[in-house]
C-alpha cells in the first residue's frame, strides 16, 4: 500500500526441518557486527496443505533470509522472505516474486490478503482491529499456478540493517538503491532456489507497483533475468502527475474524480462500467475544458460544481466554493458529515467514527490503516514463530512509518512508466497487468488508465492490459473482487 503523505487456524505442519546447512554461530557473526541485534533463525521449511482452486494443493513453506552486502562484500542488511513452493521442480512452474509498497509496507497484504494459500480478513467494511489473527486456506490464492515468494524490504517485516541510520537512508531508504538491491534479492533467491530457469514473474501492490516495472527492467537489461509478466496492483506509477510541482495542470482533479464518482455510485448500488464510462468520458472531455479555461469563461465554474456535486453527492454549495476542485480528504470527510464517520483514503466505503469531528481539519489516521495492523502483524508473527519455528527477539512490522518518514523521494518523475515501456519493448513476449480498485482514492485507478492509454500498442493487442473491479485499494478484501482479480491473472500466466 502507499502510506499517504499528510489469518480455523494454518493447516497442521510437520516438524520444521531446517533449511539452511550454514552453521548459526558464522550468521551470528556477519548479522551482529558493530550492533547488538538480536539474531536471527537459519531459514525454516514446514509442509503444509491448502484448498485452492477446488482441490488440494501441498507445498513447502520457507521463511528464509538473504544477506545484503555493499560494493567490498560487507553485510549491510537481512532481507526476510517467505516462499511458498509447490514440490516437483519442474523448470516450467513459474515463479513469483511479491512487494507490497508504503514505502514502509512489509509484503504481509498480498501475502495473507490477497495471492498466499492462506489469508485473514481485513481492509473491507466492518473488519476491526480486535478481529481473531486466524487464517484459513485462500481460494483465490495463485499458488495453484504460480509458486510465490514475499520479500520485505529492509525495516519491514522482520528484515533490517545491519549499519548507523544515516548509511542505512543512503543504502535502502531511497528510489534508486531500493530498486536495485531488491533485484539482487531476485536474483539471489534464485540462484539459492536453483531456480533460474523457471519463468519468472514480479506483482507490485501500491509503491510496490512503482518498484516492479523499475526492477523488471534492471533485472532484465543489468542483471540478466528476463521478467515474463509483471502485475501491478492499485500502483503508485506517475508521482509526477498527481503532484503539486505545478500550478497549472489539472491532470490532479482530472485523476481523483473517477474515484470519488465510484464511491457514491457504489452507496447508490449504480456502480458499473457503463456509468464509470460516462464520468470518464465528462472528466476527459468538459471537466478538464472547464479547468483550463479557468476564469476565461465566467460561466464554468458554476458549471462545474453542478457537475461535480451531482458526481460525488457533495453539498453543491461546498463544491462551488472550492471551484470544483474537491480533494480527497475534503470528500472523505464532507460526505458522511451528518454521521459523524469518516472514508477511507484506500476505499471510501470503509469508515470509522471522527474522534474528532469537530476540529478543522482530520485529526485521526486512517480507518483501513488502524484497523488492519492488528490481524495481519498477530496472523503473520504466529505463521513465522509457532508454524514455521522460525524464532527470533526482533520485532515485525508490518507497516512501518518510521521508513516512510525517512525515505528520501527525489524528484517526482515518471522513471517507472519509461522503465515499463522500455522493458515491454526488449521483449515481445512480456505481458503487464495493472489492476485497481474502482474507489481507491491513495492510488486512483484513473491514473493508469491516462498512462496506458498514451502507450503505444507494442505491436499486440492488450500488451499492457488495466482492470478494475469494485473495492478500493485492497479490492481483494472482497470474495468476487478477488476471483476476478486471479482469473485476469491466470490468463496473463498463459500467454
Amino acid at each position: 500500500m502507499l502510506i499517504p503523505l499528510t489469518l480455523l487456524a494454518l493447516a497442521a505442519a510437520s516438524p520444521a526441518l531446517a533449511q539452511d546447512d550454514t552453521p548459526k554461530s558464522k550468521a551470528k557473526t556477519e548479522e551482529s557486527q558493530g550492533n547488538d541485534l538480536p539474531p536471527l533463525s537459519v531459514d525454516r521449511t514446514v509442509r503444509q496443505s491448502a484448498t485452492i482452486g477446488g482441490r488440494q494443493i501441498a507445498y513447502e513453506a520457507t521463511v528464509g533470509t538473504i544477506m545484503v552486502r555493499d560494493a567490498k562484500g560487507k553485510p549491510i542488511g537481512q532481507v526476510v522472505y517467505t516462499a511458498y513452493v509447490v514440490p516437483g521442480r519442474d523448470p516450467a512452474r513459474p515463479v513469483t516474486f511479491a512487494f507490497n509498497g508504503g514505502p514502509g509496507a512489509s509484503s504481509v497484504y498480498l501475502n495473507l490478503g490477497a495471492i498466499g494459500p492462506k489469508r485473514v480478513q481485513f481492509g473491507a467494511a466492518g473488519d476491526a482491529p480486535s478481529d481473531a489473527a486466524v487464517a484459513r486456506d485462500n481460494p483465490e490464492s495463485w499458488l495453484d499456478f504460480t509458486d510465490l515468494v514475499f520479500i520485505d524490504p529492509v525495516g519491514t517485516g522482520f528484515s533490517r540493517s545491519l549499519i548507523d541510520e544515516e548509511a542505512t537512508k543512503k543504502a535502502f531508504y531511497s528510489t534508486e538503491p531500493d530498486v536495485k538491491y531488491l533485484s539482487r534479492i531476485v536474483y539471489d533467491w534464485l540462484v539459492k532456489a536453483e531456480r533460474l530457469r523457471s519463468p519468472k514473474y514480479l506483482v507490485g501492490e501500491s509503491y510496490g507497483g512503482y518498484r516492479a516495472p523499475r526492477m523488471a527492467y534492471e533485472l532484465q537489461s543489468q542483471l540478466g533475468v528476463g521478467i515474463a509478466g509483471i502485475v501491478m496492483v492499485s500502483p503508485y506509477l506517475d508521482p509526477a502527475a498527481t503532484g503539486d510541482g505545478t500550478a497549472l495542470s489539472p491532470l490532479p482533479w482530472m485523476i481523483e474524480l473517477p474515484s470519488m464518482a465510484a464511491g457514491h455510485l457504489e452507496r447508490q448500488g449504480k456502480l458499473t462500467p457503463a456509468a464509470m464510462a460516462g464520468v470518464e468520458a465528462y472528466v476527459r472531455g468538459p471537466y478538464a475544458t472547464d479547468l483550463l479555461n479557468g476564469r476565461s469563461d465566467p460561466a464554468a465554474p458554476a458549471r462545474m460544481a453542478a457537475k461535480v456535486a451531482e458526481l460525488t453527492g457533495l453539498d453543491p454549495v461546498l463544491v462551488r466554493r472550492m471551484g470544483g476542485r474537491v480533494d480527497s480528504r475534503t470528500y472523505l470527510r464532507e460526505i458522511r458529515r451528518d454521521t459523524g464517520e469518516i472514508g477511507s483514503v484506500y476505499d471510501s466505503n470503509v469508515t470509522a467514527w471522527d474522534p474528532f469531528p469537530f476540529a478543522a481539519q482530520q485529526e485521526s489516521n486512517d480507518p483501513i490503516l488502524d484497523s488492519l495492523i492488528a490481524p495481519t502483524t498477530s496472523a503473520m508473527v504466529d505463521f513465522i514463530t509457532r508454524e514455521a519455528g522460525w524464532k527470533t527477539e526482533a520485532r515485525y512490522n508490518a507497516l512501518s512509518y518510521a521508513v516512510n518518514t525517512a525515505w528520501d523521494r527525489g524528484k517526482p518523475d515518471d522513471s517507472p512508466v519509461k522503465d515499463l515501456r522500455k522493458a515491454v519493448a526488449n521483449d515481445p513476449k512480456m505481458g503487464v497487468l495493472i489492476v485497481h480498485g474502482w474507489g481507491d482514492l491513495s492510488c486512483p485507478y484513473f491514473a493508469s488508465r491516462l498512462i496506458v492509454d498514451q502507450m503505444p500498442a507494442f505491436g499486440q493487442a492488450e500488451r499492457v492490459k488495466l482492470a478494475i473491479y469494485p473495492g478500493g485499494h485492497m479490492f481483494y478484501s472482497r470474495g468476487a473482487s478477488a476471483a476476478a482479480f486471479k482469473a485476469d491473472a491466470r490468463a496473463l500466466y498463459r500467454r
